[in-house]
């Protein structure tokens, strides 16, 4: 090979070493390209899409809490978040409105505009919209007013995140009973907790392609799944009376100087709770100001000593077995003791009377009680207390109901046996207190008290609450015996004429029961009165309670008032008829 062949030689090996070369990387590429296209092309497209995507959540609202009118007790309402591309809002110029002039641009010309709308400082929200972030919240809870204000400024990269909020237009009223939500928006007490299974809604969702600065890409994928409202709660609360209530006890509470007090309105006949009302009530939007002790209802979790109003079923009891009748004679002095040994006093020094069981009862004798209370059985007593709702829970729709105690009667020491006798040495709540009346203004058929009339779902399909018939726990005649001879304590010479109600007739028992205080005495009272009305015809029970009150406490003294105003309004507002039957004339002295 001649010397100028080999030069030429070479240069035609290389070229054709890079052509093989650039071949063989063409070559992989394409058969990479093949692959990506033919295996991984879907992949891909997907990953890509999913990188372009965002979803945002759309808030179910929380349903309704509405009172048996329909009125709102608490409802959601349409609130924005405000948040910032911070690369979008780099576009934005803030312009002159006559010259047109750009004046400034980017974040800090965004915050110039934006501050006085969201009360902000505008170079420390100037700050806040600098960065990398697509979304960063610049302020929550905006009205829609607010963010149309906003969104009028055309800023690029100001974005709003739709949401709700909860609020309750009546202040304090029935704040026991509604309750309130976390910041989770799931409820923490009253119906929002034990309801928030069906008042809780289903949340929806937004998905949207956007842009590499986080732009909404228009003509992108886009997929919307609606919100589902929870359910609204009908309660059986009148709001009006509910807020008397309120009004009523809070006022006794200070007066007396009591700790805290509660009312309980019970419908006769059918167990709807018409208003549960507690001294001090918690205002749900801002419950934070209360003592966690205070913001749910005495009414149902606080058990206390019945006292006298506890004599009832003692009488009942009695004249279902045929022992007494309303005219027994009984020979009543203040004292007595009985055949075990255990003495027991009147709560005044008297001469021995010969009253009448009727006379017994408005004089609220313990000395007459406990010898009423001997003629029957104690497990037959027991067996009654407990048929009336105390000891055990009424499942009322609300969070720590409280179910009291009554002791089995072989746990009962010599005393208990007779101080159960007159309402000592047991515990009941308010709540099965007054539904303990509501039985006998019913006939002596007992029903479970509820709050909850039923809900309705975003169909407008209404559910109603499933309400047993009652249980007959003692004759009718036996209930209307013992409302003739409860009319007597209204009367002039009984403990609770303070209860009275101008136009109607009144049945009912005051209680006060010794309280331990500080130093283990028992120094501390608390006074209780329970009553129906018509007391010919039963509409209303009505329970109040001043707990701890300044001084004696007497029933009739520090829940009478109380009491009569909050039956008197139920009765009009609910339009009963005054009464116009006579009061049974049932002799009080026995020989009358």
């Amino acid at each position: 090979m001649s010397a100028r062949n080999a030069a030429l030689r070479g240069p035609r090996l290389r070229r054709q070493a890079i052509l093989v070369l650039v071949l063989t990387v063409l070559l992989v590429f394409s058969g990479r390209l093949v692959y990506v296209q033919a295996f991984q092309g879907q992949e891909l497209a997907d990953q890509a899409r999913e990188d372009r995507t965002r979803t945002s959540p759309i808030r179910a609202p929380r349903g309704d809490i509405v009172d048996s009118d329909g009125e709102i007790l608490a409802t959601s309402v349409e609130r924005y978040n405000v948040g910032v591309n911070q690369l979008r809002v780099r576009n934005y110029e803030l312009k002159d409105e006559e010259t047109g002039e750009v004046l400034s641009t980017g974040a800090a010309a965004a915050a110039e505009v934006l501050a006085p709308l969201l009360d902000r400082d505008k170079a420390e929200l100037g700050a806040q919209m600098v960065g990398d972030s697509t979304f960063v919240y610049l302020a929550k809870g905006l009205t829609p007013e607010q963010w149309r204000e906003i969104d009028a400024l055309n800023i690029p990269g100001i974005e709003p995140e739709e949401t709700t909020a909860r609020i309750y237009p009546n202040g304090s009223t029935a704040g026991n009973i509604i309750g309130y939500v976390g910041r989770d928006r799931h409820g923490l007490a009253g119906l929002e907790l034990t309801m928030d299974d069906v008042l809780t809604g289903k949340d929806g969702s937004l998905t949207v392609e956007i842009g590499a600065t986080g732009q909404v890409i228009p003509t992108g994928h886009r997929e919307e799944v609606p919100a589902v409202q929870g359910h609204t709660v009908h309660t059986t609360i009148d709001r009006d009376l509910q807020h008397v209530a309120q009004r009523s006890i809070d006022e006794a509470v200070e007066k007396h100087g009591g700790a805290w007090g509660a009312v309980v309105v019970e419908e006769i006949g059918t167990g709807r709770i018409l208003a549960l009302a507690d001294s001090g009530s918690v205002d749900p939007g801002n419950y934070q100001d209360w003592a966690p002790e205070d913001r749910g209802s005495r009414a149902v979790s606080s058990p206390y000593e019945p006292g006298s109003t506890g004599k009832l079923p003692t009488f009942a009891l009695a004249l279902e077995q045929g022992k007494i009748d309303a005219t027994t004679a009984f020979t009543v002095p203040d004292t007595l003791t009985m055949p075990n040994g255990q003495t027991f006093r009147d709560n005044s020094p008297h001469e021995t009377r010969h009253l009448t069981t009727t006379g017994a009862l408005q004089m609220s004798s313990n000395t007459a009680t406990v010898q009423i209370g001997d003629m029957v059985d104690d497990r037959d007593r027991f067996n009654l207390l407990r048929g009336l709702g105390f000891g055990r829970t009424t499942g009322v729709e609300l969070p720590g109901e409280a179910a009291g105690v009554v002791r089995d009667p072989d746990d009962w020491d010599g005393r208990t046996r007779y101080t159960t006798m007159f309402g000592q040495g047991m515990s009941v709540t308010l709540l099965q207190n007054t539904s303990m009346v509501a039985t006998l203004g019913n006939g002596g058929v007992r029903v479970d008290p509820h709050i909850v009339d039923g809900t309705t779902d975003g169909d407008g399909q209404f559910s109603p609450t499933e309400v047993g018939p009652g249980e007959q726990v003692l004759s009718e005649e036996t209930a209307d015996t013992m409302l003739a001879m409860m009319e007597s304590v209204v009367q002039k010479g009984g403990t609770g004429p303070q209860g009275a109600v101008d136009g109607y007739r009144v049945a009912a028992k005051t209680g006060t029961a010794e309280i331990l205080d500080a130093a283990g005495g028992l120094s501390n009272r608390l006074g209780s009165y329970v009553g129906v009305a018509p007391a010919e015809n039963p509409r209303v029970a009505v329970g109040v309670v001043v707990y701890r009150g300044a001084g004696t406490s007497y029933g009739g003294t520090v829940a009478g008032p109380t009491f009569s105003e909050v039956m008197g309004f139920a009765l009009r507002d609910m339009g009963v008829p005054p009464s116009t039957e006579p009061t049974p004339d049932l002799p009080l002295e026995s020989g009358q």
